[in-house]
This record gives C-alpha cells, structure tokens and sequence, in this order.
C-alpha cells in the first residue's frame, strides 16, 4: 500500500522521494504518532509536501489510497451514519408543493423570527414547517425546502439560503495546475501592453553586433527584459455554488499567473464586502482589509472578478446579508467603490448567459458592474479582454 501511495503522489505532480519514504517508515517504526489515520494523514502530509499549494492534491491521493483505512482501527460497534439519518429526514417536494410554500417576508421578518425561535425552542425537530429543524418546510434547519431562510448546518439542497449558519472549508485553487485548453491562454493575451523596465538584464544582441562592428573589439549591450506591463487585481469567489466550477477556474488562474507578471489576487465569497483573504484555510484569521487593497494598488490596475453571482439578494442589497458574517455595509457599496476607483474592471461569470436572467443577483451584479459581465467561454474571455484594453 506504502508503494502506490507514494506512485500515486508522483502521478500528481507531488515529489515524493525514497528518502522521505523512508522517513515516514522511521517514524511510524519509533511511534512518533498516535496510531489513528488521522494522526498518520497529518504525519504524512508533513513529510511529502513541500509546498502549500499542493495540499489539495495530497488530500486526493490519500483519499484515493487510503480510502476505507479507518476500519481496521478499534472495535467501535457499528454505528448508522448521521448522514444517512439526515439523507430519511429529507422531504422531495413537487414544483407544485413548492410554489405553494411562502416566504416569511423581508430580511428583518425572517431574521427577527429566527430569534424567536432560538428562544422558544427546547428540543429537536424533524419534517415540520416552523422550528428549526431537518426536512419539512421550515425556513430554519437544512435537508428540506423553503423559497427563503437560513440554513443551519447540512448541505445546500437548492441555492435558496439567504444565510448560513456553519463553518465551511473552501480549497485554494492550484497555480501550478495546467490547462486543459491552450485557447483560455491566447485568449488572455490580448490584454498586454509590452514594456522593457527595471535592471539591463538582458542581452541586446542587436546593439551588440552594431557597437563591435563599429569598435572593432566586442562591445556588449544590455537591457532591461521586455514583458507584459499590464498591472491586474484578480477576485475569485470560492465556495458554495461555486464548487462545480472549481476545474475551470483553476484553469483560469492558472493562465493568469503565467501570463501577467504585475498580478496580484484575493478570494472573496459571494460579493465583495470590507475584507478579502489570500489563503482560505485563514480567512477568518488574515484577512486584508479590502480598504488596504483600494489604497495600495493605483488607479491603472486592471480588475477582473470571477463568480457565478449566485446569491441572495440580500447579500448585495442589505447590511448583515452576508451569509457568513455580519457586513456593516452592503454588498453593492464595496462593488461601486471598486469599479468607481478602478474604471477598467469586468466579472467573468462561469454559469451560461442564457441563464442569468433566472436570478436576481446575477442581474444586480450585472447592473453594479455597468454591464461589463462576460460569460467564462472563450468568446466571452475575448470580448472580456477587449473591454479591458480599451480602458485606460
């Protein structure tokens, strides 16, 4: 087993020597670590992977490997899985079922009333329509339907919360990923201004050839390199809603890293608001200020947000819409402070456009980036590029 493993981390791109195979066997030899496959997973991490960006990629291959481990490991009695209790609780309803289900009302109604019953509410509930709860038809709970609330734990069913109550992990996205189409490459391209600055580092060759012809011994030439001057902010929205589209914004960040030289990026979820992270392991913890990032890079950055804009409206529209924490200001006050300090600035959507008029925040954020939303294909990159370049 100890073999594939490290065959499969090679095949994911992870270097994994003999050297550090045979570190991880003297550490599990002198007992180093409790034996539970937690304690092994955290020790094997520790020992293959060098560099941050590929945790992911491990994650994968332990999984891949591993997977069913833990089962050789105590006696427990067996147990039904509180997934699959959860996955009872939850109730299907018709189109017709669900059209009849109504909203509380306005953000303050359902945020009001899910006060009250955090105050009534003495036990468990399932399948009902007003506690919080699994199933059923209450705007509270998860595993059921409700046009609006709040979910408190489980999994999004149906895109419908206006909130969420729980801690989710989002991965960061892997520069050192390859495309899998050249085309996202050319396409980015088009947004380049060359310009030859900093320290002569290069041969002139030219110069060269000129000044030892017409000094009659070699006179050498340098200058600075030339490369694409273009300065870019790139925003990428994680999570939620955007997992499916996890491979192709990969693929995008992947080709934005090797193209511009003056790129920097954050993560945001859903919409801009005061504070956006680099490393979404510690977004709670290392925020930077989205302030600091209006004052820090100048008016000549070019701006491109990446996002399915799925969201509740509340989330661009309201105070407190977030629905992972309380914003002191809408969403929509920080997306015009951006497009009013940087006037080069586009959204790439990776949801089809025949399917943006079917939600209500992707028409606002469409609205607040003065329709400057290009669909993630590659006409759409194209016609993205082209807005940016005549920006200036």
């Amino acid at each position: 087993m100890f073999f594939s493993f490290i065959d499969e981390l090679r095949a994911a791109g992870i270097q994994a020597s003999m050297k550090e195979h045979l570190v991880l066997l003297e550490a599990l030899d002198r007992d180093v670590i409790a034996r539970t496959p937690e304690a092994f997973y955290y020790l094997a991490r520790a020992t293959f992977v060098k560099d941050e960006g590929l945790l992911d990629r491990f994650d994968q291959v332990f999984a891949k490997v591993f997977r069913g481990i833990s089962s050789s490991y105590g006696v427990a009695p067996a147990e039904v899985p509180e997934d699959w209790l959860k996955a009872i609780a939850e109730k299907f309803l018709t189109p017709e079922e669900m059209e009849k289900i109504q909203s509380l009302g306005s953000w303050d109604e359902i945020m009001e009333t899910l006060k009250q019953r955090l105050e009534e509410q003495q036990g468990r509930h399932q399948g009902g329509s007003k506690w919080i709860g699994t199933g059923g038809t209450s705007p509270f709970g998860n595993s059921g339907y409700n046009p609006e609330g709040v979910r408190i734990g489980g999994e999004s069913k149906h895109k419908r919360a206006i909130k969420v109550w729980e801690g989710r992990e989002y991965r960061n996205l892997d520069s050192t990923k390859e495309l899998g189409t050249r085309n996202i490459k050319v396409a980015l391209r088009r947004l380049r201004r060359f310009a030859r600055e900093g320290a002569a580092e290069e041969l002139d060759l030219d110069a060269t050839i000129e000044g030892t012809a017409r000094q009659g011994w070699l006179d050498i030439h340098m200058r600075p390199e030339r490369h694409n001057a273009v300065k870019l902010l790139l925003f990428l929205d994680v999570g939620g809603s955007m997992d499916p589209h996890i491979k192709l914004c990969e693929e995008l960040f992947s080709a934005a890293t090797s193209e511009f030289k003056n790129l920097e990026f954050f993560y945001f979820h859903n919409c801009l608001y005061e504070g956006v992270w680099k490393d979404n392991r510690r977004r709670f913890t290392e925020r930077t200020p989205t302030w600091d990032v209006l004052h820090k890079y100048g008016h000549d950055y070019k701006v491109i947000f990446v996002g399915d804009a799925a969201m509740s409206a509340y989330e661009i529209s309201h105070p407190g819409g977030s629905v992972e924490h309380f914003n002191e200001e809408p969403g929509a006050v920080w997306m015009q402070r951006v497009t009013n300090t940087y006037p080069a600035a586009v959204w790439l959507n990776p949801v089809a456009e025949a399917h943006w008029g079917y939600s209500q925040s992707t028409r606002l954020i469409r609205e607040l980036m003065q329709d400057r939303m290009y669909p993630l294909s590659l006409q759409g990159l194209d016609d993205a590029m082209r807005e940016l370049s005549r920006k200036r």
